[in-house]
């Protein structure tokens, strides 16, 4: 991996020179203002030397990791080392600090900023963006909240998302009030403000084409199957979506069996679509790619054991960085004021917050957070 620009793939502390125009604090009077500096925010961007910047036909493509990871750990086994090989896109990627443990609000500006950045200093030229678990989270929030970004990015990949949150990040922020949890997870709960407020308004519907790859077999991401899957993305404003639940467009061939929530990296159906997506500038389409022969592997051609193996292991690294992020609020974080209002115009029947089933709130004076 040295090649790919230095020895640390995971910096988050990378130089870029600056634009002949300014793209901070906004670009457009609709997008909300970036709280954090455009320092931090442009050096969380990792560009490989070899980056051609939108020349030879190539689709610069970036990058958007989950919770608890690098872009490097996330993706150097994978989506980096397919897309590298590909003969039509060029991959970047996002090392946010904090591993994408912090607010995922805050987290998401770092994706506005690269859309708009790696664009321009590809002459303008759209790019795709392809993320996993809250990376997608991340992106969908980026296209509500930065409206000027759905202009640059020619279509949305999205590996294991938790659109509607996920009931499994109940198991590290069971109840507010209970015990501290790590700002991101307490975004990604099933009932959570951040999602209320993300899918508000037509926000749990697509703003770009959009290719959503889920496994009902998930692991971290529940639930995950049919329509009342988290990942599962609405295509009300007709920009164009391709929903693939594995389990069901694989079925009972090797690319349609137990894939774990990381694993669905590697998945060959997952890369065909979104190699096909990239190539032909919106959603994945399974007319185009040869189904019978991509679901009969059970790994991306071009990707090793070792490559499958590496990926597998983001689970126990994520869940460990996750578990060591400091400091842990005992509640879910305030979303910024642009958001706040939004989430209590939304009240999905299956996110009813009264719900008997749910114990009441703990009372107890708490510090807001614990650092350990």
């Amino acid at each position: 991996m040295l090649g790919l620009g230095g020895p640390n793939i995971n910096s988050f502390e990378n130089q870029h020179p600056d634009l002949e125009a300014s793209i901070y604090p906004r670009v457009s009077d609709q997008d909300v203002l970036y709280s954090l500096s455009e320092a931090s925010l442009r050096s969380a961007i990792y560009v490989p030397t070899d980056f051609q910047h939108g020349r030879d036909g190539k689709t610069p493509v970036i990058l958007v990791p989950g919770t608890g990871t690098y872009g490097g750990e996330a993706f150097g086994s994978n989506f980096v080392k397919l897309l590298r090989e590909s003969a039509f896109a060029d991959p970047v990627w996002l090392n946010i600090p904090g591993r994408m443990c912090d607010e995922s609000a805050r987290n998401a500006e770092y994706v506005a900023y690269a859309i708009r950045y790696i664009s321009t200093r590809c002459q303008g030229k759209s790019v795709a963006v392809v993320g996993w678990s809250q990376g997608c989270l991340s992106t969908q929030w980026t296209l509500k909240y930065w409206p000027s970004t759905r202009e640059l990015v020619s279509n949305f990949i999205a590996i294991s998302a938790d659109f509607a949150g996920t009931v499994g990040a109940w198991a590290l922020c069971p109840f507010k009030g209970t015990q501290p949890g790590t700002p991101a997870v307490w975004h990604q709960t099933r009932n959570s403000n951040f999602i209320a407020a993300l899918r508000s308004h037509g926000g749990d519907s697509a703003y770009v084409p959009t290719t959503s790859i889920y496994s009902a077999t998930d692991e971290v991401v529940q639930p995950q199957s049919g329509m009342g899957a988290s990942a599962y993305m609405k295509d009300e404003r007709g920009v164009g979506v391709t929903n693939c639940e594995l389990q069901v467009h694989a079925r009972l061939k090797p690319a349609g069996l137990i894939y774990s929530h990381e694993a669905v990296l590697y998945n060959p159906l997952a890369w065909a679509l979104a190699a096909d997506a990239i190539q032909n500038g919106g959603p994945g389409s399974f007319e185009r790619i040869d189904l019978g022969a991509v679901c009969m592997r059970s790994k991306a051609a071009g990707l090793s054991l070792i490559d499958a193996t590496k990926t597998q292991a983001l689970a126990a690294w994520a869940l460990k960085n996750i578990l060591l992020f400091t400091p842990k609020p005992w509640r879910e974080p305030e979303l910024p004021a642009y958001a706040a209002a939004e989430e209590k115009t939304y009240v999905p029947q299956e996110l009813v917050a009264d719900d008997p089933k749910v114990p009441a709130v703990l009372t107890t004076e708490i510090p807001d957070t614990l650092s350990v």
